[in-house]
Formats: structure tokens, C-alpha cells, sequence
């Protein structure tokens, strides 16, 4: 599964899709994009993972369904998170409403535009309010936060990096995944690097998502 933050595009078409995913088999939903900014863009293997709901916020993009080697359902929401408190606040409900219409393990992932820790962001000396308000958010959602333990920051421009892209799993998630692992791939023409997230385990190798 593949999922692109910011695509600034308001259409995706078929050949797009196949463009970036590189096959004819494979699914995708989309999140228009608002004045050449922001979009978001979920693709998939359909012998992979079977589609039964598809949600959309303006900054968000969930596909429920089942994995189908595990027949494991679950719900994969990317997520682009926007700059003001108050707007934050306001997606973090949708994302719990989310989450509880859907009953199932989780994984959030994406650009959440917030970190949680000071060292997180370069120079920082204390957390913001709404870093406060996201860190409550997943400790009340009892959302898991994945290591990312090859790379410090995930976002750069000028002098300035922080690490406010994230994977966040459900303990029902972990339950069928135990070694979930996140690390960063190789920094492009983005000023954010790639989230590679794979199950680990060693007796049938990696698995990317």
C-alpha cells in the first residue's frame, strides 16, 4: 500500500495511478486537492487488501476493508495535518468519531504537521499547546506511536527539521503485527522523507505497507 501527502492535484486518473505504482492491478481513492494545495492519495494491490468503505475528510483519507493473506480487517487512514490548533482539534474528533463508526484496528499514517517530543523539533525548547493536545489525543485513542530509529527529523527546509510524520497503530493492530517497524527511505525532491512501514518478522521477511 502506498500513500502520498500533498499531491496538489484535484484529479487522479487511472493513468497517473499506474504511473506511480508501476502495474494494472492496483486500487486507488483520493482526496482532492483545494488551490494547487494539499490532496492526498491512497494505492493498493487489490489481490492484497480488499476494499469494503472508503471515508474522506478535507485532510484525511480512510479505506476499511481486509487484508486478505491474514483475513485480517482493518482501517488505514492517511493523514495531512493542518497548521492551526483549532483546526487540529477539530480533526482529531472526526478522526475518533472515525475510528469508533469503523470498530476495527487502526493504523493512522501520514503528515500529522506536529510533533511530540522536544527533540522532535530542532531548537525546540518546550511543546506547544497543541503538541499537548495531539499527545492527549493518542493516549485517549490508546494508539501506539512507532519508532522511527534510523533518522532523527522526517521534514527540512533551510536550517529548519522536525519529525512531524508518523505511523500510529491500535493494540489490535499489533495483536496481528507485532513487529511492525518504521523507517525512513531516502530523501527525494520533497522536503520530507518517505515512511516505509513493514512487518519484520523474520520467518517470512519483510512486509511493506
Amino acid at each position: 500500500m502506498l500513500g502520498l501527502v500533498e499531491t496538489k492535484k484535484e484529479i487522479i486518473t487511472k493513468y497517473d495511478v499506474v504511473h506511480i505504482w508501476g502495474s494494472n492491478r492496483a486500487c486507488w481513492e483520493f482526496v482532492s486537492s483545494s488551490e494547487a494545495s494539499g490532496g492526498l492519495l491512497l494505492i493498493w494491490d487489490e489481490m492484497v487488501f480488499k476494499l469494503s468503505n472508503c471515508y474522506k475528510g478535507d485532510r484525511w483519507l480512510c479505506i476499511e476493508g481486509m487484508v486478505v493473506k491474514e483475513n485480517f480487517h482493518c482501517a488505514v487512514c492517511l493523514v495531512y495535518g493542518p497548521h492551526v490548533r483549532a483546526e487540529k482539534n477539530s480533526m482529531w474528533e472526526e478522526l475518533s468519531y472515525l475510528a469508533g463508526l469503523c470498530q476495527v484496528p487502526f493504523c493512522f499514517w501520514g503528515d500529522f504537521n506536529e510533533i511530540l517530543h522536544v527533540e522532535e523539533r530542532k531548537g525546540a525548547t518546550s511543546l506547544s499547546v497543541s503538541a499537548e493536545d495531539f499527545k492527549s489525543w493518542i493516549n485517549d485513542m490508546e494508539l501506539v506511536d512507532l519508532p522511527l530509529n534510523d533518522r532523527k527529523y522526517t521534514w527540512f527546509r533551510g536550517q529548519s527539521c522536525s519529525r512531524i510524520d508518523r505511523s500510529l497503530v491500535s493494540l489490535g493492530w499489533l495483536d496481528v503485527y507485532p513487529e511492525t517497524r518504521l523507517r525512513g527511505g531516502p530523501r527525494g525532491l520533497s522536503d520530507h522523507c518517505p515512511m516505509i512501514m513493514e512487518d519484520s518478522r523474520k520467518s517470512e521477511g519483510p512486509r511493506p505497507f
